[in-house]
């Protein structure tokens, strides 16, 4: 195979394996947006996914600012190959599917960036990330902003209890579905105006490596479209393990909560791009269900919660791990992205297979708060399986005995 045609396949992978990830980025965080409205009633679970996947679209159209930060500021252009790019979108496809199978709402955001980062280390040395970045647009909004959109959510829902409690439940609670309904639309259109960018910077980035854009230039039309479409197309197909776990896993979420804490995400996140921020949309709406639920003085599973926060710590290096063992296969050309290429469908499929155990659809997606892997002998789930699986035995009453006459 000549040079020629070689890179050009490279690039081609390169780019397929792109959207591919932009894809798991959207069933990973279509919870962000419509777990809320699907927990309370407020929005169908169908209905949810299909507005949500629209305006993933629309809002990946939005806005190029976060793009632009991806594919010129994390990394040396000059130093970059896109055999390393693919080696990265490895990390994070992996990554992304794992804590989707265990439910657990990770930053897909990150998960890419500590994909990159590790596959740039182990391709290109420690010298070509630009560390300063990384720290200004990635590690400090992933601490402030949670905090910012949590006591902004609290005070919200408070609030929005305050001025409401001498109304009619009746009244409130459909007037807050509206609200609900309104606030989880904006929050999805934030998240494609965030989070559908990254993928535009990384095939901007491996076009630009590869010599067929100027550095410096912006994504290509035809890169925002096909990235807005795979995003879309996530979204649509629901990620309901993840939807179980923010609607009903964190805290049991009612309609003035949701709606506050739906302004509170999508204000976050609309301000943290078009600042350019690597914003993890996954941490804000987190940290806005947490605030949420502090503020209406409701039980809030913390346990949950601190699994949450030790995923998302484990993302980056996690996720960089994957990175730098996917370069070092990537590093040895056609064949080594070849087997690359094998054992990524073998892990996808492995993990799809593992899912169908406990398989969680738009029928079930609010039964229980548990997402359920390998328990096979876990404690009933849903509501009536404890009848089925353990019948209550009638207990045996004893006969007296009688006395023999003497």
């Amino acid at each position: 195979m000549g040079t020629d045609v070689a890179e050009l396949f490279i690039v081609v992978t390169v780019i397929a394996v792109a959207l591919i990830f932009d894809y798991t980025n959207g069933f990973h965080d279509s919870a962000n947006a419509m777990a809320g409205p699907i927990a309370t009633g407020a929005i169908r679970p169908r209905t949810a996914v299909i507005l949500g996947a629209f305006l993933n679209l629309v809002g990946a159209c939005l806005s190029t600012a976060v793009a632009k930060t991806i594919s010129g500021g994390f990394f040396d252009d000059q130093l970059i190959t896109a055999s390393i790019i693919l080696a990265g979108l490895v990390g994070a496809i992996v990554w992304n599917l794992m804590t989707w199978l265990f439910g657990l709402p990770s930053s897909s955001s990150h998960a890419l960036f500590g994909g990159l980062i590790g596959a740039v280390i182990v391709g290109a040395g420690i010298a070509s990330v630009h560390g300063w970045v990384i720290v200004s647009k990635v590690l400090l909004p992933a601490i402030v902003a949670p905090l910012v959109a949590g006591v902004a959510a609290a005070w919200a829902t408070r609030l929005a209890y305050r001025i409401t409690r001498r109304t009619p439940s009746v009244h409130t609670g459909t007037g807050f579905k509206y609200g609900q309904a309104f606030t989880s639309s904006m929050v999805a259109l934030a998240h494609g105006t965030s989070d559908g960018q990254k993928t535009m910077g990384v095939i901007t980035l491996v076009l630009i490596a590869a010599n067929l854009q100027a550095a410096g230039t912006g994504p290509q039309m035809w890169v925002i479209m096909i990235s807005a479409l795979a995003i879309g197309l996530g979204t649509y197909s629901g990620g309901w393990r993840i939807m179980r776990a923010m609607g009903k896993g964190i805290v049991e979420i009612e309609t003035p909560q949701g709606a506050a804490s739906g302004a509170a995400t999508s204000a976050t996140i609309l301000a943290s791009a078009h600042l350019g921020f690597g914003l993890s949309t996954t941490h804000v709406s987190t940290g806005s269900i947490l605030g949420s639920g502090v503020g209406r003085g409701a039980e809030v599973r913390w346990s949950v919660a601190r699994r949450m926060v030790f995923a998302w710590l484990l993302t980056l290096p996690g996720a960089a791990l994957v990175g730098g063992l996917a370069a070092l296969l990537a590093d040895q050309g056609v064949w080594g992205i070849s087997v690359l290429l094998v054992l990524l469908a073998g892990i996808c499929l492995a993990i799809y297979s593992l899912s169908r155990r406990h398989r969680i659809t738009h029928a079930n997606v609010t039964d229980s708060h548990e997402v359920l892997v390998l328990a096979a002998a876990t404690p009933p789930t849903y509501a009536g399986e404890a009848l089925l699986e353990a019948p209550n035995k009638p207990k045996k009453v004893k006969k007296p005995k009688l006395k023999s006459a003497a």
